[in-house]
């Protein structure tokens, strides 16, 4: 029988360091949702590419992480962090993701959680936004002397520069043995969770700083009709006046926030989507563990 390599590898990091990004990347879809503001990925997303590395037939299982929490411990930010602690107790290999040039107190604690019998390899991202490029060997150095890594990789995930040669050290780590999943698997996450982030991504790309971040999305009825996804969501927030935030004047920026978010679920899912939105107050929620779990938090 052939020989193909196969293996789990969580990408961790602290917040806004580009995980989600490098991850889709990877995958080559835009599968994790991104933003430039800290805690947009919330929950563990999995994402699937087969394809051969080196002559040999290789499934990479990426698995995206929330940003690990350091300032912040309510409920939310607890779960987020218990998500990191969970992708990294059973996986092939880590890619610890660091930012070039920036080595804080937050990325040390983050390789402190990172396991000592698995693989891991350190992604030194955005080195395309470094003006002195004489700066990216002194920081790669100073990277590399914090613990014994496989490999050391400077790349740049929103251009995909340099990601054959992280698919290439990581894949020397990854196992020989059969494909965890079919070979043109995606992900895990169903369709109903992609379409609640969908949503969720507008929100913080479009409402802007202001934005609070004790705001999520539910999709109360998700159906197939006639080939048409049928899709009702609610935002669920904290005030009445973060409710008038999202709405807008004249309600233009929801109507906004749904139609980017409806044409995104297009494209991902390939096929036409109705989405009907509406915004409720639901106060506390991000520091409620049962409401949270009710919320579909992991």
């Amino acid at each position: 029988m052939e020989t193909t390599r196969c293996g789990v590898i969580a990408v961790v990091g602290r917040p806004n360091v580009g995980k989600s990004t490098l991850m889709n990347a990877l995958v080559r879809e835009h599968l994790s949702i991104t933003s430039s503001k800290p805690q947009t990925t919330r929950h563990r997303v999995l994402g699937v590419i087969t394809e051969t590395v080196k002559n040999t037939p290789t499934q990479f299982i990426f698995v995206d992480t929330p940003g690990f929490q350091t300032k912040h411990s309510n409920a939310l930010n607890k779960t987020m962090n218990r998500a990191v602690m969970t992708a990294l107790a059973d996986v092939h290999a880590v890619l610890w993701v660091v930012e070039q040039g920036k080595l804080t107190s937050a990325d040390t604690r983050v390789l402190e959680l990172c396991p000592q019998h698995v693989p891991l390899i350190a992604v030194v991202n955005k080195v395309d936004m470094l003006k002195d490029k004489g700066l990216v060997l002194p920081f790669l150095q100073k990277v590399a002397d914090l613990r014994s890594f496989a490999a050391v990789v400077p790349l740049s995930a929103e251009s995909a520069l340099n990601l054959d040669a992280l698919k290439e050290a990581l894949s020397t780590t990854l196992p020989e043995q059969a494909f965890y999943y079919d070979e043109d698997m995606l992900t895990d996450r169903p369709e109903k969770f992609l379409a609640a982030e969908r949503i969720r991504e507008k929100l913080f790309r479009l409402v802007g700083d202001e934005l609070p971040y004790t705001c999520t999305v539910v999709i109360d009825r998700f159906v197939i009709e006639e080939g048409r996804r049928m899709i009702h969501a609610s935002i669920l927030v904290d005030r009445a006046s973060h409710k008038a935030m999202i709405i807008g004047k004249g309600g233009e920026k929801l109507k906004r926030i749904a139609s980017e978010a409806r044409q995104d679920m297009e494209r991902l899912f390939d096929g036409s989507v109705h989405l009907e939105t509406w915004v409720k107050v639901r106060g506390g929620w991000a520091d409620n563990a049962s409401v949270l779990q009710t919320l579909g938090y992991d």
